[in-house]
């Protein structure tokens, strides 16, 4: 995780007072006072000292009090600090890695993989996992076939060499017998096996425009074939965990609650955040506002792109939606290990 300097205008009693008090706060989910402070910050100065330093917090937008005499909780602003600056993130334990790979085993199909990141994710933080599905044409296909259903309709059978089947409907100018479609997966599989999706149309086009006589025939019904069979499909994610927020005490409020539920099952917004830190290496977090999605506010997300072992193509991201106040030095290991974990599984190539 790339980090920010401490900001400057904070003397070190103010940044240990501002760690403890979020670092309390996080796991206790209460206000935090004076008294606590002086018993835990570590630092030898009176209750009243730390109220003057409490109050000075306050004024510059790190903390705010709820109620009156109750103690402090830390602002969205303070959250950020804290998580640029304060916060002290220890590697995974090994135990958890080792969970980790034993149960994203390279090899998996790619839909079995990330539907197990996703539970891992959520199962490890308590909070809910997200992972972009891949886009299928960064796979390398083993094979296509091509079925005649009725009129110009034609079913479109797909390998990919991770595995994965695809079925697709390809609406064609005139009507194709078996024996034509047989000829075009033929050469498909003969000539592209092994490439991507995106290299093999490009390579379609190009050799129509030299080809002759029969052989150009041949690639024209390929390329209406293929330009449909191999058009690259709609963005996706894959969620899980959405119930354990119901237990999430900033929750409480139904009506917040649903609006949450229903961002999570129109998937777009969420996809289109999780697109803003494809291409940032490292733990990306978003806190609160930071999203541009009203549904998050009070929420954070943490994110990781995860890369196809071998090549290095970043595949997709995978995070964690919580509150706020989520333990971050658990979750920011977990997500890093789990897209290192996830990116190792996977080989588009092979």
């Amino acid at each position: 995780m790339s980090r920010k300097p401490a900001d400057p205008s904070l003397d070190p009693r103010a940044r240990q007072l501002l760690r403890t008090l979020i670092g309390r706060y996080i796991r206790s989910g209460e206000p935090i006072g004076s008294q606590t402070l002086a018993r835990h910050a570590g630092l030898d100065v009176s209750p009243a000292t730390i109220r003057n330093i409490l109050a000075d917090l306050e004024d510059a937008g790190l903390l705010s009090a709820p109620h009156a005499s109750a103690g402090r909780v830390p602002t969205p602003q303070g959250y950020r600090l804290f998580v640029d600056s304060l916060l002290q993130v220890r590697p995974l334990p090994e135990t958890d890695v080792a969970r980790l790979r034993g149960e994203l085993p390279a090899g998996s199909g790619t839909q079995a993989l990330l539907g197990s990141a996703s539970e891992l994710l959520s199962a490890m933080t308590h909070f809910v996992g997200v992972v972009s599905v891949p886009r299928r044409e960064q796979f390398a296909f083993r094979r296509i076939d091509f079925v005649p259903l009725d009129g110009s309709r034609v079913l479109a059978i797909l390998v990919f060499a991770d595995n994965e089947v695809q079925n697709r409907i390809v609406l064609t100018r005139r009507p194709f017998d078996a024996g034509e479609l047989e000829r075009v997966a033929n050469y498909l599989n003969a000539h592209f096996a092994g490439r991507t999706v995106a290299d093999i149309r490009g390579t379609l086009l190009r050799e129509l425009r030299s080809a002759q006589d029969e052989m150009q025939l041949l690639l024209a019904q390929s390329v209406e074939l293929a330009e449909q069979a191999l058009a690259p499909g709609g963005d996706d994610m894959v969620l899980a965990g959405q119930t354990r927020l119901m237990g999430v005490q900033e929750l409480a409020d139904l009506d917040r609650l649903r609006d949450l539920f229903e961002a999570f099952s129109r998937k777009r917004e969420i996809l289109q955040l999780l697109e803003r830190t494809v291409q940032a290496p490292g733990v990306r977090i978003f806190i609160g506002e930071e999203t541009g999605l009203a549904p998050l506010e009070g929420m954070s997300l943490v994110t990781a792109p995860y890369v196809a072992a071998g090549s290095g193509t970043v595949l997709g991201v995978l995070g964690v939606i919580g509150p706020t106040r989520m333990a971050y030095d658990r979750v920011i290991p977990v997500v890093q290990a789990a897209a290192d974990a996830l990116g190792a599984a996977l080989n588009p190539d092979s």
